[in-house]
């Protein structure tokens, strides 16, 4: 997971879903990606066993905007954020569950 656009802050309204208590795991996808399913499950599984964790999976192609500020060009991304909103990891492709939990220990 690298740290491109690193500090930059999401909110609740922003990504229309509640922030995590700790942290939030924000995926990019889009209808026909394999890897967005398995990402999901990923991100699901990982939220479940870290308290405070929440995963908000974003629709790229119904939210085009925020992808365009975000920089977004392929899915899955995931971005981690940390308890105030913001963006401390930014990875493309699908993640192991070992980096992800990394990111996390970063994010918290």
């Amino acid at each position: 997971m690298d740290g491109r656009t690193h500090g930059v802050s999401l909110d609740a309204a922003g990504l229309g879903a509640e922030l995590g208590e700790r942290a939030t795991l924000v995926q990019f996808s889009t209808a026909f990606c394999q890897p967005c399913r398995a990402t999901r499950r990923t991100l699901g599984e990982v939220a479940r066993m870290v308290d405070g964790v929440a995963h908000v999976e974003i629709d790229a192609e119904t939210h085009l905007t925020l992808v365009r500020e975000l920089g977004i060009s392929q899915t899955p991304t995931v971005l981690v954020l940390d308890a105030a909103g913001r963006i401390v990891r930014r990875a493309v492709g699908q993640p192991r569950t070992v980096d992800v939990v990394a990111a996390l220990g970063q994010a918290m």
